[in-house]
């Protein structure tokens, strides 16, 4: 298959020194607003990078579920593989890719658990089929058939058929400390348009511009 050919222009947008905020989580928020404005699928969509103890990275998908000075918080079964690599080393990257703007995200930072009385907030904010859902799986572990998983969910529905679904004891969340933040905006020619913010020791941002 031939797909060295396979490319296009970046001519949407620029992005200018003088029009970014001065802190990144103001300018994160902006750009989400716009994501959320065009309409694209899963707008809150990140790809979270782990690195286990072998040295060996790893990458999914993920729905980011709060944005603060703070940090980036999601949610996840504290069993499966990323959160048990980002126990053992809390050193992480997200990547929010919204190429259909032609802009991506990239940030990098620690990640801590949250309070278990944030993560009970969030839980029962879930629709109840998605509370079932954690319950029945041990994620990453592996599953014999699609219909194993299923009749696992079909179990822990009629147990909880009545009244709330209580909170999983292995189900928690992150929120991930940035330290850097890079912004890019696609460029003509491929001078694609880079911006990265680091944190100084007071907590400070500073900027600078990136080549392509």
């Amino acid at each position: 298959m031939k797909i060295d050919d396979i490319r296009r222009s970046y001519t949407k947008d620029k992005l200018d020194a003088d029009k970014l905020k001065r802190d990144p989580i103001v300018q994160f928020e902006l750009w989400l607003k716009d994501a959320i404005a065009a309409e694209l699928p899963d707008p809150t969509a990140m790809c979270v990078a782990s690195v286990d103890s072998r040295g060996q990275p790893s990458q999914r998908l993920v729905l980011l579920k709060d944005v603060s000075q703070e940090g980036f918080t999601f949610y996840t079964n504290l069993g499966s593989r990323k959160a048990t690599e980002l126990s053992a080393n809390p050193k992480v990257c997200l990547h929010f890719p919204w190429h259909p703007l032609e802009r991506q995200v990239i940030v990098y930072g620690t990640a801590e658990r949250v309070p278990n009385s944030q993560v009970m907030k969030y839980f029962l904010s879930r629709p109840k089929e998605s509370q079932l859902a954690a319950w029945a799986s041990e994620q990453s572990r592996p599953v014999s058939t699609r219909q194993a998983l299923l009749q696992k969910f079909a179990e822990i529905k009629h147990k909880f058929e009545h009244g709330e679904v209580p909170l999983p004891s292995f189900w928690g969340g992150f929120l991930v400390r940035p330290h850097q933040i890079e912004f890019w905006q696609g460029g003509e020619h491929r001078l694609h348009d880079r911006f990265m913010y680091s944190k100084s020791a007071d907590d400070s941002w500073g900027i600078e511009r990136l080549c392509p």
